[in-house]
């Protein structure tokens, strides 16, 4: 089978996604939203790369350029790959898929047409000069371990063959999701639950907690708890505008909830449907009001309403085993399913990987957590789309 590789125009969209709806390896990030997403609300320059059987086609060369639009898809998408491209003096130079969310990365039939797709990658990162690619997948390229597996067109391009055999290459896998499988009933989930674990959710009712759930127009109180949990935990804050543009492409498919007391609220969580899956993208609560246990009420109500409108899983997003939100999603019932973050060089040297011990920001850390709120709001979000995690 001849493959030809096109960067994603609007026409394609719903093919791209087409592809990505009956993939069994799909996730919510490789729909093609997350492209107006990412751009609307950071700027960042995307390039969506897709792979599609040309070989019934006149085409004489198996891949087209990166510029020239596919005409016909009658043959099928049979690969995708979402890039973004992140360039920031300070941050870095970069090709990450996709930054700000723990999945995305290659989707394909086969290992070979995974090839073809980050050989593409590879030319793209050449011609903008970046320092890595950055591949976030939900399971290993096994293959990528074998950097010689690399070159699928030593043949017509020496130069380009042995660049890909000399590529450096590292993984991390020690972030996990917290994936729980759920029964058909919030009734039957609670049953699953311990006695005196039943009693724990139901507690901040009876201290007079309530839960709304909603769309957008809940999006400002969702802000406020968001923003002032960032700052505490001394981590940048995304723009609001993430949020809403999220609900402009995905607004039959996502959810907030809110938990108040005495109409303030205290803890805010977002949901996303994608096939059986409610993924949890965010969630936060207030940290003076951990007596009434805000947290527990918002993640109880979600779980309800994941089992209740037929979703099979819930996702409580990444955590890394043995710190307190692991235990904390653990405890549900949620079991840890590992991440594969891909990581290739392309200056030949060792990639630098993404630190994720907080001790190395200690002092930063500490200084966001003495700013105002109100800074935090402002300079976060400039400070935050430079930052992939």
């Amino acid at each position: 089978m001849r493959v030809r590789v096109n960067i994603i125009q609007s026409i394609h969209a719903h093919a791209w996604d087409a592809y990505v709806n009956k993939h069994p390896k799909a996730t919510l990030y490789h729909l093609s939203g997350w492209k107006n997403v990412i751009e609307k609300t950071y700027g960042h320059k995307t390039y969506y790369l897709m792979a599609v059987n040309s070989s019934n086609t006149c085409e004489q060369n198996e891949h087209s350029s990166l510029d020239k639009p596919i005409q016909n898809l009658t043959n099928g998408v049979v690969g995708i790959l979402p890039i973004v491209h992140m360039k920031n003096f300070f941050f870095g130079n970069s090709l990450v898929s996709i930054p700000f969310f723990d999945m995305g990365g290659i989707l394909a039939d086969n290992e070979e047409i995974e090839k073809v797709l980050l050989t593409e990658a590879v030319k793209l990162g050449q011609k903008l000069k970046v320092k890595s690619i950055e591949l976030r997948q939900a399971q290993p390229l096994t293959w990528l371990s074998d950097s010689s597996n690399l070159s699928i067109d030593d043949q017509k391009n020496t130069s380009l063959g042995n660049k890909l055999s000399s590529l450096s290459h590292t993984i991390q896998s020690h972030k996990v999701r917290m994936l729980l499988e759920l029964p058909d009933s919030s009734e039957a989930l609670m049953k699953s639950f311990k006695s005196k674990f039943r009693t724990k959710i139901k507690k901040p009712k009876k201290m007079g907690l309530n839960f709304r759930l909603g769309g957008v127009e809940l999006l400002d109180n969702f802000y406020e708890v968001f923003l002032v949990n960032m700052r505490d935990l001394g981590s940048p804050v995304h723009s609001k505008k993430i949020i809403q543009n999220i609900f402009k492409e995905f607004s039959e498919k996502a959810i907030i909830g809110v938990v108040y007391k005495n109409n303030i609220p205290l803890a805010c969580g977002m949901g996303i449907g994608f096939k059986n899956t409610l993924e949890n993208p965010w969630s936060s609560a207030l940290r003076q009001h951990r007596a009434f246990r805000p947290n527990t009420l918002l993640y109880w109500s979600l779980l309800a309403y994941a089992c209740d409108n037929g979703f099979k899983f819930f996702d409580f997003g990444r955590s890394t085993p043995d710190e307190g939100t692991y235990k904390f999603k653990k405890q549900w019932g949620a079991k840890p399913e590992p991440l594969y973050w891909h990581y290739i060089s392309m200056d030949d040297k060792p990639v630098e990987q993404e630190i994720s011990d907080k001790s190395k920001f200690d002092t930063a850390i500490r200084l966001w957590q003495k700013m105002p709120v109100g800074i935090t709001k402002i300079i976060g979000p400039v400070i935050r789309k430079h930052i992939a995690l």
